[in-house]
């Protein structure tokens, strides 16, 4: 007996396997995309301040910054500004998240105490923490403490609006069922608020370390004697252009891995997202 022949056109293998190549194509071009355009602005403009179109006194050439970093890791200078700073970023995003968190569920899962919060927080929100920085130092010091106290202020509040959203907003069926089958309070807080909470709750995490990188240069130009946010001042004001860029980029860096560390996180807590 003849043997059926299967077009490849027909054949749900064959059709999943080139889906699967297009697909690959498609993730492949785009990682290309997400690292071609950095290349590209880096070496439009080292020509422009190699040639002399923009002001290589304001935008040195990446090459000679390139060139300054390196100095400065040698000399040992910059590394104990990165540990300095990124300790105080740490701490302050620990100190601001965990409240958060734990305040954000409660608020979520019992409505009296929703209520009862909800307009300190609302009030408490708008004032830029930077702005309550003196009333800070008057409590803490001028030490590390208030300077991780600052940070950890500005993290909250995005954490907790975004975990209470994410606690009201689960399906009123899962509760239901937890009710039906008599959970208690542990078990609403650890198997239904928390996980259901998550995708929101991870969006507000990520906002709040990008707030924590923007808060500890302000701080530490404020009031430090080290940290990136010091160097990058410091230099300013001496006119250190290349010593101030180098600042500016590690906290591009460090921004732009804490958002790939936390992307990563979330793809193996929702990898259904």
């Amino acid at each position: 007996m003849r043997e059926k022949h299967i077009d490849p056109i027909h054949d749900p293998i064959a059709v999943e396997q080139e889906d699967w190549r297009k697909r690959q194509i498609r993730n492949r071009f785009k990682q290309v995309l997400t690292i071609s355009s950095p290349i590209f602005i880096l070496l439009l403009w080292e020509f422009l301040s190699r040639t002399d179109l923009i002001d290589a006194r304001f935008f040195p050439p990446p090459t000679k910054i390139v060139g300054t970093f390196l100095m400065m890791g040698t000399s040992g200078e910059l590394f104990s500004h990165i540990g300095i700073s990124l300790y105080r970023i740490f701490a302050g995003f620990l100190l601001g998240v965990i409240p958060a968190i734990i305040l954000g569920l409660i608020m979520g899962l019992y409505s009296p105490i929703r209520h009862f919060l909800s307009p300190l927080i609302m009030a408490l929100m708008p004032i830029p923490t930077l702005a309550l920085l003196p009333i800070i130092i008057i409590i803490f010091g001028v030490g590390e403490v208030s300077k991780v106290v600052t940070i950890a202020g500005s993290v909250f509040f995005p954490v907790i609006i975004n975990t209470v959203a994410g606690v009201v907003n689960i399906d009123r069926i899962y509760l239901d069922v937890a009710k039906n089958y008599g959970a208690d309070s542990k078990n609403f807080f650890f198997k239904i608020a928390l996980p259901g909470s998550l995708p929101v709750m991870l969006e507000g995490i990520q906002m709040g370390q990008a707030i924590a990188l923007l808060t500890i240069v302000a701080a530490e130009m404020m009031g430090a004697n080290s940290g990136i946010g010091y160097l990058i001042w410091t230099s300013y004001k001496a006119f250190l252009l290349q010593e101030m860029y180098v600042g500016l980029v590690l906290i591009s860096f460090f921004g732009f891995l804490f958002s790939l560390i936390l992307r990563g996180f979330q793809n193996k807590l929702l990898p259904w997202r």
